[in-house]
């Protein structure tokens, strides 16, 4: 477009190939040039349709199912989309539970919760290699994994009614992060030890930027996701006190150390 101002390549290029961010990105007159006025709507339709479109929960659970998984389902509170992103108290909680089995406490050493989040498009790419790869590295860990339950119009909290009500040690949730407009389909997880309604979010670890390949790949995600998963059980607790030094070893599973903050 005339008048537009060339990027200098030689300058912002390499700089580009270590961020996503948008650097360098030249002038028109006191705007930017048409064609990076144009991707910048791009990305913000792609990260409004991340939020708003529905998950293909059936996919995923069809995608679970030929690894030999269990799976289930919950609800939320939140009747509807509109209503899960003005109410975010109601995604934190279950419609209801009762079709839940209720076993002991400790039945399962982890139970993995898939929930859409602010990122459907998330799971649908994401979900279902990322949980193979969890329920490997738990298994090699020597832990055992109960059923995977997806939570629709969910957030993270929704995680301890779940864990909770299935007897769970830890409960994870593998959740849709909020979009961005140089990321869309990134998975976050969230460790929560001996889950129970009204645990603090202080109380949990955190692995976000799960997306491959630009992320963190599934394998070093469920090799630091199993590392904090031993390092609760030794400490007696997630969260705070909690940091993450998980090594690979030999074996190619992972060990921790609770490390006192």
């Amino acid at each position: 477009m005339s008048g537009e101002t060339p990027v200098a390549g030689d300058f912002w290029s390499p700089l580009r190939t270590a961020t996503r961010s948008r650097i360098g990105l030249g002038r028109a007159g006191d705007a930017l040039p048409t064609n990076e006025v144009l991707a910048l709507r791009g990305a913000h339709a792609v990260a409004r349709d991340a939020v708003h479109l529905p998950w293909d929960a059936e996919a995923i659970e069809a995608g679970l199912g030929a690894r030999g998984l269990e799976v289930l389902h919950v609800h939320s509170a939140a009747a509807d989309r509109a209503e899960y992103l003005r109410r975010p108290d109601l995604g934190r909680r279950p419609e209801t539970l009762e079709h839940l089995p209720a076993p002991e406490a400790g039945t399962h050493d982890v139970v993995l919760v898939l929930a859409d989040g602010l990122s459907a498009r998330a799971q649908d790419q994401h979900g279902v290699a990322l949980t193979a790869a969890l329920v490997d590295a738990l298994h090699g860990a020597g832990l055992s994994v109960g059923p995977v339950v997806l939570a629709d119009q969910a957030r993270v909290g929704i995680g301890d009614h779940v864990g909770q009500r299935l007897g769970a040690t830890a409960v994870v949730v593998v959740i849709g992060e909020r979009p961005g407009l140089s990321v869309a389909d990134s998975l976050g997880l969230y460790l929560t030890h001996h889950p129970r309604v009204g645990r603090r979010d202080s109380e949990r670890n955190c692995i976000s930027n799960v997306h491959p390949p630009d992320g963190l790949t599934y394998e070093r995600a469920a090799q630091v996701l199993t590392a904090l998963v031993l390092g609760a059980r030794q400490l007696g607790e997630s969260g705070v006190r909690l940091k993450d030094v998980a090594e690979a070893v030999d074996s190619g599973q992972a060990e921790a150390d609770a490390a006192l903050l």
